[in-house]
Formats: C-alpha cells, structure tokens, sequence
C-alpha cells in the first residue's frame, strides 16, 4: 500500500479520484474522463424529464398516501435502515472526492477563482455534479417511506426534496462554477443525517437531532451569502460595470438566479420549522412543568 503523502492535490494523503475512476468503469464499462452533461443525451438531463419525475413523485406520495388509509403502516425497519446506511456512505464518499478535487484550486488560486473562474469547472467534477444529481432522485425514496409508515407529510419535506433535485438539474446545465459550495455543505449535513435515521432505525436515542436542523440552516446561511455575491458581482460586472466588483461569475444567468430564489426560500422554511418545532415543544414542556408544580400538594406546616 502506498505511503500517506499530504499535499493540496491529495489533501487525504492518498488520490482517492484514480481509484473512482477504476470502479466507474468496471460499473459503467466507459472511462470516467469520457463523460460529459449532454442534454438529450445524458439520462435525466432534459428538463420534460425533471418535470415528468417530479409528477411521478407527487402521484407516488399523495396516491400513496390515500391507498395507505386502507392498511396498517408498514415497519420497514431493515430496508430503511439499509437504506439510510447506503446513503451515508455513498454521501461520505461523493464528499471526499469533491474535495479532493476542489481544495488544490483553492489552494493555488485562491476562493475567488474557485467559485467564480470558467476554469473551475472541470471534467471530474462535473461528472461528480452528476451523480450527486442522481443520489437526489434516489433520496425520493425517504417520502415513500414515510407514507409506508403513515408518518405525516411535511411540505417541507416533499417541497424540499424535489426541488433540490430540480436545482441541482438547473446548475449541471448552468455550469455554474460555484455549484460545489452548497453541494458540499448539503452532502456534510447529509453524511450526519443519514447516519442520525440509520441509528434511531435501530433503536438507539440520538440527542443531537435539534443540531441537524440547526446545521441545515447554517448551511443556506453560508449558501447565500457566496452565491449572492458572485450572482451580485457577475450582474454588477455585466450591466453596471460602474458598481464595485469583482469581475464575471461562471454560469448562466437563469440557474444564477432560481438557485438564489430557491435557497433563499430552503432558509425561511428551515427557519419556521426549527420555531414550529423546537420553541414550541420548549414552550409545552415549560408549561407542562408548571402545572405540576402548581398542582402538587402542600406541606402543612405543624403548629407548635
């Protein structure tokens, strides 16, 4: 085995992108260098295909959910732990070799040049793009679990879901060289996430779930505040070059502009969940100890 050797270009040690490589084609039977987002070409990547797969899901969740009032809910226990245990590793994974391909750009050229340069968007990353595309269809399974369990639709659940998938389809096309910054952040919460359901699956009582929920709205925090400013200095560059700046931004206007409106909204409704959620149960426990406390008996005092 090869001896661990730190540096920008293998910030594990190890170049763990050549051993990808390897696998995605013994999987694929292509070399990972020979692809490429084609729209019309590349499965899932023309936008009646998005719009059909966000009406299959829809009639899925919501049908299934009517048929379900006929039947008890269904355990599920191993599948969905099989399941959520995919999904954290294969999340770790996609992780680590984003980053290994991302850290060496920012290293030599600084973060500026990593979000923003047409250069920073590269082959392997875009394949990486891609199947971090692919895993979103695949976390479409988390609804059909919950209506097999009858568990309450949230609409930020299935809202959530299907627009995630519905931008990272709008940045693959975009090419927006900034795509890696919330990419990152949303598969870190998901490695914690997945492993927090694969857990309670089994039984077991996590007490950091308030944190996921905090980590979520940390992460749209983080997200807007780069993707504004390079959506702020490509327009301020581009139509009102008299407005400071710090040159063009990769990627088109459109995918620019619903990743802005999109995340923005992931932001507010985070943020109303965690109040609705978590200041309200506060509120119940608070009240719930003082009606005991106002319900117990009282000590007589004895009279000398």
């Amino acid at each position: 085995m090869d001896k661990l050797h730190f540096s920008p270009e293998t910030p594990f040690g190890i170049a763990l992108y050549p051993y990808f490589e390897k696998v995605y084609e013994a999987v694929v039977g292509k070399p990972a260098s020979s692809f490429s987002f084609t729209p019309g070409v590349t499965p899932l990547s023309t936008v009646n295909e998005v719009v059909a797969s966000c009406i299959t899901y829809f009639v899925v969740i919501f049908g299934g959910r009517y048929l379900m009032t006929q039947f008890p809910p269904f355990r599920l226990q191993a599948l969905f732990q099989l399941h959520n245990f995919l999904l954290t590793i294969v999340s770790g994974i996609l992780l680590v070799l984003m980053v290994e391909q991302i850290f060496p750009k920012i290293y030599h050229h600084g973060f500026l040049y990593a979000v923003c340069s047409n250069d920073a968007w590269t082959q392997p990353l875009e394949l990486l793009y891609y199947l971090n595309y692919l895993v979103k269809y695949w976390e479409l399974i988390d609804t059909v679990f919950l209506v097999a369990k009858k568990k309450k639709l949230e609409f930020l659940h299935y809202y959530h879901h299907s627009l995630t998938m519905v931008l990272c389809f709008s940045q693959l096309g975009g090419k927006t060289a900034v795509s890696w910054v919330p990419i990152t952040l949303n598969l870190t919460v998901h490695v914690l996430m997945y492993y927090y359901y694969f857990r309670t699956a089994a039984g077991h009582k996590i007490w950091w779930k308030k944190y996921l929920t905090t980590m979520q709205i940390t992460q749209f925090i983080i997200d807007l505040f780069v993707i504004y400013f390079c959506t702020y200095t490509y327009f301020a560059y581009t139509y009102w070059p008299h407005l400071p700046n710090m040159g063009s931004c990769a990627g088109t206007e459109a995918s620019a502009l619903f990743g802005c409106a999109l995340l923005s909204s992931y932001l507010f409704l985070f943020i109303n969940f965690y109040r609705l959620t978590y200041q309200k149960s506060k509120a119940i426990l608070k009240q719930r100890a003082q009606e005991a406390k106002s319900s117990a008996p009282v000590k007589k005092s004895k009279k000398i």
